[in-house]
């Protein structure tokens, strides 16, 4: 039968041997006390920051596409418009509603007719209306 080592010695019996030295933390009653460090207040702090950081990264992404929608939409509305001619880029043109409220591109200016006037719009080297005000 063998004799129990008192609970303050570590000896590992698969080795036989005493090993306190190797051991990563403290083994002795006198050695000081463990504590963790109190990480609460810095995640807090960096969650925070990442939240920041992921709404203004967000906000700039949402910004973008509302832009691209726009555009998207005075692309369709421009070419579902009914037109006789070639537009040129760079050129101004002027969009309205006929008698029977259908769209129509023309190059005459609001000042210049009586149709209702629903934007104007330049036409760039990409082939796509951008509105001008």
């Amino acid at each position: 039968m063998q004799k129990k080592k008192p609970d303050q010695v570590v000896y590992d019996e698969n080795d036989e041997r005493y090993n306190a030295a190797l051991k990563p933390y403290a083994t002795n009653v006198g050695a000081p006390v463990i504590t963790t460090p109190d990480t609460i207040a810095w995640k807090n702090t960096n969650i925070h920051k990442v939240n920041k950081q992921v709404k203004a990264k967000y906000d700039e992404l949402k910004a973008e596409y509302d832009a691209l929608i726009e555009q998207f939409e005075y692309n369709n509305l421009v070419y579902g418009a009914k037109f006789n001619f070639e537009p040129v880029v760079g050129e101004l043109y002027h969009l309205y509603k006929n008698r029977e409220e259908k769209p129509f591109l023309s190059i005459i200016a609001p000042t210049e007719c009586n149709f209702k006037h629903l934007g104007s719009f330049r036409l760039n080297a990409d082939k796509m209306w951008e509105s001008f005000e």
